[in-house]
């Protein structure tokens, strides 16, 4: 995907309905993250959450997209009163549109996972700008402030 290119056209189940990611309408935040309930993704989860009212604010849509199942998107939600919405792509239809499904290691091991990547796409629905390998602390408000210069 390179700058400048269109919302893949994917779907991603939300509260257990199938919808093309393009309908959720743009600007629009697409921000992958491994695993519900484990340290970073509740973290990056939490800040989305407490920005939610400026990134609606700014005009922004924004979506958390994991492998996870709906239920346990649910339980992630109530479990920390989080307000961003998130997406399931179980299959990884999604992941790989998005080229977040990669080979990664830990402790020398390798496995495939989702890279913790945002994407944002401009009012025409076109990619205006790409956060790799996201560090959590602080990407939050600096998604917020590219939104805001949209």
């Amino acid at each position: 995907m390179d700058e400048g290119s269109k919302i893949p056209d994917v779907t991603v189940t939300i509260d257990n309905a199938v919808v093309p990611l393009a309908s959720l309408g743009a600007p629009l935040v697409v921000y992958f993250y491994p695993k519900d309930d484990t340290s970073g993704c509740t973290t990056e989860a939490k800040d989305f959450s407490t920005l939610a009212d400026a990134f609606e604010t700014a005009g922004a849509k924004v979506v958390g997209i994991s492998k996870d199942t709906p239920a346990s998107h649910a339980k992630f939600t109530a479990k920390h009163a989080l307000t961003v919405q998130l997406a399931s792509d179980v299959d990884g239809v999604a992941c790989e549109a998005f080229g977040v499904w990669v080979e990664k290691a830990m402790y020398g091991k390798k496995y495939m996972g989702i890279e913790r990547a945002t994407f944002l796409f401009g009012a025409d629905g076109s990619r205006v700008k790409t956060w790799r390998k996201v560090r959590v602390p602080g990407h939050a408000e600096a998604v917020l402030t590219a939104v805001r210069a949209l």
